[in-house]
């Protein structure tokens, strides 16, 4: 945390907060006495802090203009140093008396933590040798009527970080880190994209079907139209029509919206990047996955080694590969293919697992590995053969058609990316739609729907297409250090204060 601090007698900690706001709210007025607007206009900058600090052994003696947020204030009689913040860092500022005359002194001297203001003045260096800001002017551009937190309690509370980010972007050095990597990470993934010939393209957010995954949507209602609408699961389904319509390399970076419920991996509104490729399939998705992420990691931390909660994680490529069925007997002991669907429930049953009463041995295979085995996976994997089942959208293995060619890229214990080699067979994909309508019959509500448009593009023709989806709020969390999906997305959704969990 930044540190916090004044000797000015006005941020005490033991002083209340609504008398602190008091306190405030009169100096509001002070500054009006004194003929200062205090909601200023603009204000030129000629430097931010980092560029005056890089470059002092040039500044040295030339006047510079700064602005930024008070974060801390030492006042020592006829002097006194601020510390003034901007997005690029921190740059002292120092006042005195004799410099400045009285009646501005006592004016600086009415300046709270939290203060906006603009600073002209002289870069040199003091005595202790930190590169400062001699004051000439000092500009009060914003008035800030609540106290900052003190410099040792801070603003620890997570949920009332989460709530008021803003305040915890103010005083949070690290949370403001954070965010600025996840910005170059995006960044990185667009050059990335581009240099391999992709087009960033922008589907609809709101579908009159739900489809691409399996999950509950949000539901809404379009007034004019007077029908129901549903917030976008998924854009996999409109992308791949692009990819029919001859946009052979197409991706998306955009918000997706599941109901389901909040925790450290899951928000309800979060970011995919989904990309399809014709004319490749799931091993070029293998390749595009290690690569991107490769060029995020290299562009947030500078390598393919990263630390993540105490352990190292290497994404160096090749990532290893192992099946679904492999992976899971090696954890348990069950080899789940090898077993008919009754069997499988009754070896379900003894793992301790709750399937349903006409699970299929697919089914189970997929319970047993995400209840047993993906929580155990901590350096990159790719996970591959999929069930049928639970892969309505991919393509068959032609040399087990119980089996398709899909995968999931597994870090940390959790699903990064999921792809697969795409179904682009009109009648096996009406047939998988109706296998998830009769699941959604049967109280599956997070089963696909029937998509009749999407079946007619594909009778237009869809070439062989890869497509890969990959969580970016996940990917961030890995490069940034962070254990909850909330300290990656700057608004995160929050039950109301007043409602009990």
């Amino acid at each position: 945390m930044d540190e916090l601090e004044t000797t000015n007698g006005v941020d005490n900690p033991e002083v209340a907060e609504s008398e602190q706001i008091e306190q405030r709210r009169a100096k509001l007025e002070y500054w009006r006495s004194q003929g200062v607007d205090p909601y200023g206009s603009r204000f030129v900058r000629s430097h931010s802090a980092s560029e005056i600090l890089e470059g002092f052994e040039q500044l040295e003696g030339s006047d510079v203009s700064i602005a930024g947020r008070v974060m801390a204030f030492r006042g020592h009689g006829k002097a006194s140093f601020l510390d003034v913040h901007d997005l690029s860092g921190r740059m002292q500022v120092y006042a005195k008396a004799d410099h400045l005359g009285e009646d501005i002194y006592s004016q600086i001297q009415q300046i709270d933590l939290g203060d906006i203001v603009g600073v002209e003045g002289t870069v040199f260096r003091t005595r202790r040798g930190e590169v400062s800001i001699d004051v000439k002017r000092l500009t009060l551009l914003t008035k800030a009527l609540r106290p900052l937190p003190d410099k040792w309690h801070g603003l620890k509370d997570v949920d009332l970080r989460y709530r008021q980010r803003y305040v915890d972007l103010m005083v949070n050095a690290d949370v403001r880190r954070t965010f600025l990597t996840r910005s170059k990470i995006v960044s990185a993934m667009r050059e990335f994209f581009t240099s391999r010939g992709f087009i960033e393209v922008e589907t609809p957010a709101m579908h009159a079907l739900p489809g691409g995954a399996a999950a509950r949507p949000f539901i809404t209602h379009h007034n004019a139209l007077d029908m129901q609408l549903y917030l976008r699961i998924a854009t996999e389904l409109h992308l791949k029509r692009l990819i029919v319509g001859g946009l052979e390399r197409v991706y998306e970076i955009g918000r997706v919206f599941r109901n389901e419920g909040i925790s450290t991996k899951h928000n309800p509104e979060f970011t995919m990047v989904e990309v399809y490729q014709a004319y490749a399939d799931y091993e070029d998705m293998m390749e595009l996955t290690e690569s991107l992420v490769v060029q995020c990691a290299l562009a947030a931390t500078g390598s393919t080694v990263v630390k993540y909660q105490g352990k190292d994680v290497d994404l160096t490529p090749p990532w290893p590969r192992v099946t679904m069925n492999q992976v899971v007997l090696d954890h348990t002991g069950v080899d789940f293919m090898s077993l008919t669907d009754e069997e499988a429930r009754a070896a379900a049953a003894r793992l301790g697992l709750e399937v349903a009463k006409d699970a299929t041995r697919g089914v189970c295979l997929n319970e047993a590995y995400e209840e047993l085995v993906e929580a155990h996976i901590i350096n990159p994997t790719f996970v591959t053969d999929y069930p049928i089942e639970i892969s309505p959208l991919a393509k068959r293995r032609t040399d087990c058609p119980q089996l398709t060619y899909r995968f999931e890229a597994v870090c940390v214990g959790r699903e990064l990316a999921n792809a697969f080699s795409e179904l682009n067979d009109a009648d096996d994909q009406r047939k998988r739609f109706e296998a998830q309508v009769a699941e959604r019959e049967k109280g599956d509500d997070e089963a696909h729907v029937m998509d009749d448009d999407f079946v007619c593009a594909l009778e237009y023709g869809m070439p062989p297409t890869g497509g890969m989806g990959l969580g970016v709020d996940r990917l961030i969390m890995l490069l940034t250090d962070s254990a909850s999906i909330r300290d990656v997305i700057l608004f995160p959704l929050m039950r109301p204060k007043d409602q009990p969990e």
